[in-house]
């Protein structure tokens, strides 16, 4: 099994279980992240908001930066269901 292999979430039942899973996972941190960020563009319009508007700026930061964490959390999880010995970096 190579890692980042577009292949690998159609190797086995759970392998479709854990993709399944992080993809949903995937989803919710995309949309959280541009929620955060269209709200904290709308709160910059007004002095009074810029404060959370920031603060909503570095919250939508940290889940654009799940995102890759997501997709490496899944292939760990792919390496754990199935045999370590076979895994290749490519």
């Amino acid at each position: 099994m190579k890692l980042f292999d577009p292949s690998n979430h159609t190797c086995s039942k759970k392998n479709k279980e854990i993709y399944a899973f992080y993809a949903l996972i995937y989803t919710i941190v995309d949309f959280s992240a541009a929620i955060f960020f269209v709200g904290g563009s709308i709160l910059f319009f007004y002095e009074s908001t810029i404060f959370i508007g920031t603060w909503m700026f570095l919250i939508g930061s940290i889940f654009f930066a799940l995102r890759p964490t997501t997709k490496l959390l899944r292939e760990l999880a792919y390496i754990r269901a199935g045999k370590y010995e076979e895994v290749q970096a490519s």
